[in-house]
């Protein structure tokens, strides 16, 4: 299993993005079609938003409002998502053969994200502009449990 990417967002805005297996950025030759620039990382965020609002209002207009959307695929990677009664947003960005992550996005909320930023007196409560989790206790126990092998 492979984890690429964590994403953590707040309304509409990215307060944690993290990258473990980035991938080469092979650009292709201009004179293809489909050719395009590397997004910059507030942009992929936004797009990462957006896909998941899309997604989260399809699945509930299809299937009523308690039906979840928790992961899509695509032929290059596997977006999961869990999002918790605060409205925070984790997305997580894997290869295709990964099985489901949403139990494990919970751990994450729960056991990482909760314990050191919401419990954090010296932690902002909202990140407003873009100011987002900047923990490094959070940052190395992500890495520790992403490392461990989930």
């Amino acid at each position: 299993m492979q984890m690429e990417r964590l994403d953590g967002l707040s309304q509409a805005e990215c307060i944690y993005s993290r990258l473990w297996n980035p991938q080469p950025n092979a650009p292709r030759p201009p004179s293809q079609p489909g050719a395009h620039k590397p997004l910059s990382a507030q942009d992929d965020a936004k797009l990462i938003f957006g896909t998941i609002f899309s997604l989260r209002n399809i699945v509930r207009k299809l299937g009523g409002d308690d039906d979840n959307f928790i992961s899509f695929r695509t032929g290059h990677y596997k977006m999961h998502y869990y999002e918790t009664p605060t409205n925070i947003k984790f997305v997580m960005l894997s290869d295709t053969k990964t099985n489901n992550l949403r139990i494990v996005l919970h751990q994450i909320y729960v056991n990482l994200y909760v314990e050191y930023v919401v419990k954090n007196p010296l932690s902002p409560v909202e990140h407003p502009g873009g100011v987002g989790v900047a923990n490094e206790l959070f940052e190395l126990a992500l890495d520790s449990f992403i490392s461990g092998g989930l």
